[in-house]
């Protein structure tokens, strides 16, 4: 559940004995030859077998490396193996980001600003990233600013605009933070997010860091989408917007729809209006 509160209303070596054959000299020194001669290809074969044969693909979720191994029966050195490709892991593959409770309430405003989304009165907004966690504030700014400026997003509501800043007096700010400091700051409202949701109280759209790490579990495959939820919904409520329901079986989900309590037969859908730019609503909630 979304709440919200309007200000506005990580080979061994293996050998055999061999015995020298009587004869002439001269069939001992050319038995001699011919043991060095075995000796120098036996080990031309031990210094490449091991080094060609050595392979560690790299490992993520869902890709393993492909593994080549020369025939011990080649008779030349094979061309070295070309490995083979490995899609960059993503975030989460890379790096689990740790999820504290709680943290101290104090926070860093991603630097910078970006340019104007939208047409229309123009609305200021920071990022801000609790002091302690594990979330780059310039990273996350970057996915606030691609969510808000989406020709989905609240921009083709043809009068809302938006513009982060990083100093100087906003109209609100985003603010992603521990559990305990979202349930602090939405409490003052009246609100009761029992460490689990998120919420938009005066010019505060609280994002708790459980739900931008580890989303619903509709959402759990695709992350990113989900945060654009967040923030679609929370900005919704600042821009006045109350919640709304599944308008029916099959339907896209309206994103001022609390979506974390249930998808009651809409499909997810995370955007304010479609790509014909028509609003995704449905029946109000009380």
């Amino acid at each position: 559940m979304t709440t919200h509160k309007d200000k506005r209303s990580s080979r061994r070596r293996t050998g055999s004995a061999h015995a020298a054959p009587r004869g002439s000299g001269r069939q001992l020194a050319a038995g001699l030859a011919a043991l060095g001669t075995l000796g120098v290809v036996g080990f031309a074969v031990v210094a490449w077998l091991p080094a060609d044969a050595k392979h560690s693909p790299m490992v993520t979720d869902a890709v393993t490396g492909a593994e080549h191994t020369p025939s011990a029966s080649s008779t030349s050195r094979p061309p070295k193996a070309k490995p083979s490709p490995t899609p960059k892991p993503s975030r989460t593959e890379e790096h689990r980001i740790a999820i504290p409770q709680s943290g101290p309430g104090t926070f860093v405003t991603a630097p910078g600003r970006s340019a104007v989304a939208g047409k229309g009165k123009v609305l200021l907004y920071k990022v801000e990233v609790e002091n302690g966690i594990d979330v780059s504030p310039a990273e996350a700014a970057k996915e606030v600013e691609r969510i808000l400026a989406d020709p989905r997003g609240w921009t083709a509501d043809g009068h809302s605009a938006f513009r982060r800043v990083s100093s100087g007096p906003t109209d609100f700010e985003v603010r992603i933070a521990t559990p305990d400091t979202v349930d602090t700051t939405c409490k003052q409202y009246g609100l009761d997010t029992i460490g689990e949701y998120n919420c938009s109280v005066d010019h505060n759209v609280m994002v708790n860091l459980k739900r931008w790490v580890l989303a619903t579990p509709v959402y759990a495959k695709d992350v990113t989408s989900y945060r654009a939820l967040i923030v679609n919904h929370e900005v919704g409520h600042f821009l006045g917007h109350g919640h709304v329901t599944c308008p029916g079986k099959g339907e896209p989900a309206p994103a001022m729809m609390q979506q974390i309590k249930g998808m009651l037969g809409c499909v997810p859908n995370v955007w304010p209006y479609d790509a014909e730019g028509r609003l995704i609503t449905g029946p109000a909630v009380p």
